[in-house]
């Protein structure tokens, strides 16, 4: 490509090109191409945010442990677990050791959430515990009727789910919750030191009530 510069007298950064331009359509293209793209990674680089904390499951989750009731059922239940140090989290100890109770939920009482300035009904009723690490031994899952409003019993699922490296079902099964008080074991299972379920059983033990009523 050859080039012609005006004199000294003209403005100094005209450039007058010359007739040979067979080149020229393709690099104008590709320099456009390459523009394009820095400005697209710019503008998508910009808009990325930190993600909110409050109320998300941790990413590094290794094990979540779920229990679930009827929407819009203003009964209380609460998901407790202890691991095999002894530590217990529950609704009066929200974190311990390697476990931590991402969802407290108190039935129909405060079910309602503002989002963008509207307050908004979230009628579904879960409570959530992660694990996020290994720790070998055996873990006890249990859920108590915190308080119940009706003498029909209450149906309740729970389930345990190993995260990585894939999402796998260790437990799911359905419990019945028959008054206010009510504790009982929904599963315990056993990790080995790579975080393997060894076994399963469901041998019942009381973690924090004792006839009815809350340990202290």
């Amino acid at each position: 490509m050859n080039y012609l510069f005006t004199g000294k007298s003209q403005v100094k950064d005209k450039v007058i090109y010359s007739d040979d331009s067979s080149g020229d359509a393709f690099t104008d293209l590709l320099f456009n191409a390459l523009l394009g793209f820095a400005f697209m990674f710019f503008i998508s680089f910009a808009l990325i945010q930190k993600p909110l904390e409050d109320g998300n499951i941790d990413s590094k989750a290794e094990f979540i442990i779920s229990v679930e009731w009827e929407e819009y059922h203003p009964d209380d239940v609460d998901l407790i677990v202890e691991d095999p140090k002894g530590n217990i989290v529950y609704f009066q100890n929200k974190e311990d050791g390697l476990m931590h109770l991402d969802r407290d939920d108190r039935g129909t009482l405060a079910d309602r959430i503002t989002i963008d300035g509207k307050n908004i009904e979230n009628p579904a009723n879960q409570e959530i515990i992660t694990i996020r690490g290994f720790l070998a031994g055996e873990y006890i899952v249990n859920i108590l009727h915190y308080k119940a409003n009706f003498v029909v019993p209450l149906k309740t699922k729970v389930k345990v789910e190993k995260i990585n490296p894939r999402v796998e079902t260790v437990y799911f099964g359905d419990h019945f919750l028959t008054k206010t008080g009510h504790e009982l074991t929904a599963v315990r299972f056993f990790l080995d030191e790579q975080g393997n379920v060894e076994d399963i059983n469901f041998m019942e033990k009381l973690l924090i009530t004792k006839n009815g009523i809350l340990k202290q």
